[in-house]
């Protein structure tokens, strides 16, 4: 039996999940962490879509994404596989490195934007990674930290976001922390 075609409009916003194979870590070091967030940035780049959320764990990671001019389907093709093979590369490995094909959650961009931004970087406090909201925002491998300012990340859509708590940086960035902050505990796993 075929699959279901996914829903792929541009303008939509979709939570994005994409987990090991076996449940087996896509991300051994940082430089794993780092190739992906680069592949990211130049599949982001070349389909016109945008990253408004992420997170990376182990074994899975966490995106939301604004698909704008090519299909998802495109963007994500790129990213994985693209990642697949320097992974494998890399680690001298060979075969499949993610179980199954992603999923792919449509969402109301004003009605879940926020919720979902908050669930997405609030994982690695979630699944014990980091201790409490300050090392959250040391932790690079989640987009929490850069829209608090901790550090660049050029990829990251930041400003769709925080223009939802003000115009003025500083004062958006507080809102958000807040917001962050008020959410901690309130999500469980695949609850969004």
């Amino acid at each position: 039996m075929p699959r279901q075609a996914r829903i792929d409009l541009p303008g939509q916003l979709y939570h994005v999940i994409a987990r090991g194979i076996e449940r087996r870590k896509i991300f051994r070091d940082e430089t794993d962490y780092e190739s992906f967030l680069t592949r990211l940035e130049e599949c982001l780049k070349k389909t016109g879509a945008r990253c408004l959320a992420y997170s990376l764990l182990g074994n899975h990671f966490h995106l939301l994404i604004l698909r704008e001019e090519r299909p998802l389907a495109e963007l994500m093709r790129r990213l994985m596989t693209g990642y697949a093979v320097r992974f494998n590369l890399r680690h001298r490995r060979s075969g499949h490195l993610f179980q199954n094909r992603y999923k792919a959650i449509l969402c109301e961009f004003d009605a879940y934007l926020l919720e979902l931004a908050a669930y997405i970087h609030l994982n690695p406090l979630r699944a014990g990674i980091v201790e409490d909201l300050f090392s959250l925002r040391k932790y690079r491998w989640c987009g929490h930290g850069a829209i608090m300012g901790e550090w660049e990340a050029p990829f990251l859509s930041q400003e769709d976001i925080l223009a939802q708590f003000g115009k003025h940086l500083r004062t958006a960035r507080r809102r958000y922390e807040r917001f962050i902050r008020e959410r901690v505990g309130k999500y469980k796993r695949g609850e969004l």
